[in-house]
C-alpha cells in the first residue's frame, strides 16, 4: 500500500522514528541497522516501507534498503515469526550476516538474538534456506545510502529474478535459472524469456 516514504526526519527514538512528508508526520518502526545510518534530525531521507494491518493498529515499518524490507517480508512468513521478532532479528544482524547464518546452518548465532530460541532458530534455517537468493544477486552487499532519496534501480538481471519469484519460483531457483544466461545487453523481458525456455527443456 505504501511502498516508500521520502521526507524530513523529525524524531528518532529506537525503534520509532517520525518522518515529515509534506506536513504529515508518519510514525515508523525501524531496525537498528537502519538507525545506524540515519542522518541528523532535519535532513531528508527515504525509507522503503511495509504496512502491517492489525485489528487494533496499523503499523508502518521502514528500512534503509529494499533488500532489508524483502528479508523482513520473508521472515514474517515463517511460522512463529511476527513483525516484532523480524525487526529484532534485523536489528541484531545485518542482512548479509543473516544470509551467512542460514546458508551455513549456524543456529548458534541465531539463538544469540533476543527472542530467538533453539526451535525458532532451527525453523528459520529450514524455512529460509530455499527462500533466500544468493548474496551476490540479492543486493545485500551494496546497501543504499539513506541520504540518497531515490528509488533503487535494479539491474535487468535482478528485475528478472524478482519477476520469476512473482511467478511462483523460489528465490534460489530463480537465481539459478538466470545465472548461466549471458545478460549483457539484454532486457529484463529477454532474460525472463530465456530463463523460462531453459526451465521447460
Amino acid at each position: 500500500m505504501i511502498g516508500f516514504l521520502r521526507g524530513k526526519l523529525v524524531h528518532k527514538a529506537p525503534p520509532m522514528l517520525v518522518l515529515d512528508v509534506h506536513g504529515v508526520g508518519y510514525e515508523v518502526e525501524a531496525p537498528m541497522t537502519t538507525f545506524y545510518n540515519l542522518p541528523a534530525i532535519g535532513l531528508e531521507i527515504l525509507l522503503h516501507t511495509h504496512l502491517v494491518v492489525r485489528e487494533d493498529a496499523h503499523i508502518l515499518f521502514g528500512f534503509a534498503t529494499e533488500a532489508d524490507r524483502s528479508l523482513f517480508r520473508t521472515l514474517i512468513k515463517v511460522n512463529g515469526v511476527g513483525p516484532k521478532l523480524a525487526l529484532t532479528i534485523l536489528s541484531g544482524q545485518s542482512a548479509e550476516e543473516f544470509h551467512h547464518c542460514i546458508h551455513n546452518n549456524d543456529t548458534q548465532a541465531l539463538v544469540r538474538l533476543p527472542g530467538v530460541g533453539k526451535k525458532t532458530a532451527e525453523r528459520l534455517v529450514i524455512e529460509m534456506r530455499d527462500r533466500l537468493p544468493s548474496l551476490s544477486d540479492s543486493g545485500m552487499i551494496n546497501a543504499d545510502n539513506l541520504g540518497v532519496a531515490s528509488p533503487v534501480i535494479n539491474s535487468p538481471k535482478q528485475e528478472a529474478i524478482s519477476a520469476l519469484c512473482s511467478l511462483g519460483y523460489k528465490p534460489l531457483d530463480a537465481t539459478k535459472m538466470v545465472q548461466n544466461i549471458s545478460t549483457e545487453g539484454k532486457s529484463c523481458e529477454d532474460i525472463i524469456r530465456l530463463a523460462l525456455q531453459g526451465a521447460v527443456r
